[in-house]
């Protein structure tokens, strides 16, 4: 469990986070969502050591983020992994080297042991015989499935997600998503991730965090997000007259109004209003 308590962040005169507090679960997939300049990317850059906040506090598990030493810092983020929005794979090693590195780095596995732990967490992404490929040679979901490959590697106990569907298709993003959502259920992850696509917020968002101008605006679930009254959300989630459409259909729906299919093209056709 991850809790921050009134956040504050400016750069200069400019405020981007204002006394923003959340509770991020522990094996559930917590969403961050906003507009660009909602505040979201620096949120997450300061739950992570990259920003200090100016004012508030940071808990792991109930430990003070905020208070804690260097020392103390650098052994926390062992328990950190992070999928980077580009991958941020190194072009020159291959997906074994890549996926190893953390473990050269803060391990004290033999090399034996680290090739057998690198050959778990592949066969876990599904890239069993991919270990002396080249980023260069992978598709855009091949180089995701290594990130996350490399960010639990090290079994960690937060996982944070920048962006984990930016430049995917439709049906890619739906495999790294149900890889995601997986992963936090079998290992108890505490997961974190900033998104911008709906469909990641519809089919995984347990916890969701809509941030507005560097505030907390609104806070639940999938099922709920449906039901929002909140304008602004509403505004950013169901932006296109399609999206709204479907809203609209699911609210019909859970309300028994829509039985079956048969029922939905019925009120097409004859061209009903769909309303709240």
């Amino acid at each position: 469990m991850i809790e921050f308590i009134n956040i504050g962040k400016q750069f200069g005169e400019n405020k981007v986070l204002t006394d923003v507090s959340h509770v991020m679960q522990t094996g559930q997939c917590n969403l961050i969502i906003g507009t660009s300049g909602s505040g979201k990317t620096v949120l997450q850059k300061c739950l992570v050591g990259l920003f200090e906040p100016d004012r508030g506090e940071i808990f792991y598990d109930g430990l003070s983020f905020t208070e804690m030493n260097n020392q103390s810092r650098k052994e926390l983020r062992q328990q950190i992994g992070m999928l980077f929005q580009g991958s941020a794979l190194f072009d020159s090693l291959t997906v074994e080297q890549n996926v190893m590195f953390p473990l050269e780095m803060f391990s004290k596995m033999t090399i034996g042991e680290r090739k057998i732990r690198v050959n778990e967490v592949l066969a876990r992404v599904n890239l069993v015989d991919a270990n002396n490929k080249f980023p260069s040679e992978l598709s855009g979901g091949m180089k995701k499935r290594v990130g996350i490959a490399r960010a639990i590697v090290l079994n960690p106990k937060y996982l944070f997600c920048d962006e984990p569907n930016s430049g995917l298709d439709p049906q890619t993003s739906l495999v790294i998503d149900k890889l995601i959502y997986d992963i936090t259920k079998e290992f108890n992850i505490t997961t974190v991730i900033n998104t911008h696509d709906m469909n990641s917020v519809m089919e995984i968002g347990e916890n969701i965090l809509y941030m507005y101008q560097g505030k907390k605006e609104w806070t639940g679930n999938n099922e709920e997000i449906i039901f929002s009254k909140n304008e602004r959300l509403n505004e950013f989630i169901f932006a296109s007259k399609f999206l709204q459409d479907a809203k609209d259909m699911r609210m019909l729906e859970a309300k028994g109004i829509i039985a079956d299919d048969r029922d939905m093209d019925e009120i097409l056709k004859n061209g009903d209003k769909l309303t709240n």
